[in-house]
Order: C-alpha cells, then structure tokens, then sequence
C-alpha cells in the first residue's frame, strides 16, 4: 500500500471504505440485557490489504457500532500501516500547507486532515528511527510544536513511544 491510497481510505467516505474491508456482526457479551445477547449489534472490521481489525461493541445499535468502528479504522490504518517517507517523497501540497499554517499543532483529532497527517508524520519518524528532531527537520517545523502535536492524541503518543522503544531511545515526556 502506498501513503496516497493509504490517505485517501483514512478520508475516504463509508461506503468506499466498506468496500475495502471485510464486514463481519457478531454477537457481544457483557451488560445491556436481553437484547444485547440476542442480535447481532457488534460490529468487526478488518481491512482486507493489511489485515488491520477492529470492533465496536459498545452499544446496541448496529449502525452505530459500524460507525464506531469505522472511525476506529481510519485511525488504525494511520497508526499502524507504515510506509517508507522517502517513497512518499515528501508531504502533499495541501498537508505541507496545514504544517505551515501556525494552527496545525493544536489540530484536533476529529478534524479530517489529521489522520493522514498524522500517518504522514509516523511514517517520517520510522525513517527517522524515531528521533522527533531529525523528523521536524525533515518536515520544516520545530521540534517543539512537532511534539505538541504528537501529544495531541493518546493512540499517536503510544505509536511514538513505541517507535523510539524499538529504536533504543528514551521515552518523550509530554
């Protein structure tokens, strides 16, 4: 998978991002009562290409479920499908504009553009082998807001503490 086709399913609508993982309604345990057991409420996505799954269980509602694990496979398919920066060869016009706009370390995780940034900037860290300095340079901003911004969801600070842990480098304070 490249960075582009890997963007365009993080920012993808529903349904196009339906067509590209396998479905499967399963029945969930725990509190909610009767119903809960006997429908088919839960929901379980797993994208086809990578293999990356996940589930929502939450509520009773089948539409709802898949509209929560919809949204949680956007942002597992930013956080854990890497693809090598330099064949990304750079950020895209319109994300090098986000990074030069002074609002982008404070950019919400619900915000559109921010998953695939947020992939973008992972896959500059891999490359980097995790060293935030060497990444901020690659990507033409401080060190400082570059790790403001990784500290802006806990899913994206967990992925760069991992990456400096298989890299041998101390963990980031927040």
């Amino acid at each position: 998978m490249n960075a582009d086709l890997r963007d365009a399913l993080i920012t993808a609508d529903d349904t196009r991002l339906l067509r590209q993982v396998n479905a499967e309604f399963v029945r969930s345990s725990g509190p909610g009562g009767q119903h809960r057991n006997k429908v088919s409420s839960g929901v379980r996505l797993r994208h086809l290409e990578s293999g990356v799954t996940v589930s929502a269980t939450e509520r009773r509602n089948q539409h709802e479920n898949r509209r929560t694990a919809l949204r949680r496979m956007r942002k597992a398919l930013a956080l854990h499908v890497r693809v090598p920066a330099v064949a990304a060869a750079g950020l895209p016009p319109d994300m090098q504009a986000v990074l030069a706009s002074k609002r982008w370390p404070r950019l919400s995780p619900k915000a559109q553009d921010y998953w695939p940034l947020a992939a973008r900037i992972l896959d500059r860290l891999t490359d980097d082998e995790g060293k935030v300095s060497d990444s901020a340079v690659a990507l033409g901003v401080s060190t400082a807001s570059l790790a403001k911004f990784l500290g802006t969801d806990d899913g994206l600070w967990q992925a760069v503490l991992a990456l400096r842990r298989q890299a041998g480098l101390p963990p980031l304070r927040k």
